[in-house]
């Protein structure tokens, strides 16, 4: 396997929230190799599993001072060309707009005034990744690739539970709902924002 001088990456389609490199596990990397992240971007540095540090748009050269745990992993001596494994995590910074959620099964609501009725909901929501590290550790885990299609199974279903919760909190019949449109958008929305900020 040769050793790998300069990493980057670009996602010509839009579609990736995360992408590594190399795609199939840790690679060899020169100490002294250049990477290029884009405005778009941050790139997360992993060696032996762990995360190591967060590198913001730029040209970097990878080297114990701009990695400093990098030179307590190391235990051999360093030339300049020395080798290491490891991978790289290019995370977009992209804002990703109009996904929707929706109950695939209506919710079960015991209303004060008509005993138990089935409720539906939807509509559509706004995401952005603001802690790459935490992402990929949380989230993306060991695939080389993670689109944003293959999370918004899961965010789905986060924004139905927490809606759940907050119909059976907040409301005593279906009746009373359009009075408390609001509130229920901004108590969904804060509960959200803490549930989404625990993945990155």
């Amino acid at each position: 396997m040769a050793l790998m001088d300069l990493i980057e990456y670009v996602d010509e389609q839009s579609a990736e929230m995360a992408h590594r490199v190399p795609p199939q596990g840790s690679g060899e990397f020169k100490i002294g190799a250049q990477l290029i992240v884009r405005e778009s971007q941050w790139a997360v540095f992993f060696r032996d599993g762990k995360a190591y540090d967060v590198f913001d748009a730029g040209r970097h050269t990878l080297s114990t001072q701009n990695i400093p745990l990098l030179t307590t992993a190391l235990t051999t001596p360093l030339w300049g060309d020395t080798p290491f494994r490891s991978e790289v995590f290019f995370v977009t910074k992209r804002v990703f707009t109009d996904l929707k959620w929706g109950t695939s099964e209506p919710i079960l609501f015991r209303d004060s005034e008509f005993k138990m009725i089935r409720l539906r909901s939807n509509g559509i929501y706004t995401f952005q990744i603001t802690d790459p590290k935490l992402f990929v550790v949380k989230i993306v885990g060991v695939r080389g690739i993670y689109t944003n299609s293959q999370i918004e199974d899961f965010l789905r279903g986060v924004i139905v539970g927490r809606l759940a919760d907050l119909l059976g909190e907040s409301l005593e019949t279906v009746l009373d709902l359009p009075r408390y449109f609001d509130e229920l958008g901004a108590g969904l929305k804060a509960r959200l924002r803490d549930d989404f900020a625990q993945y990155g």
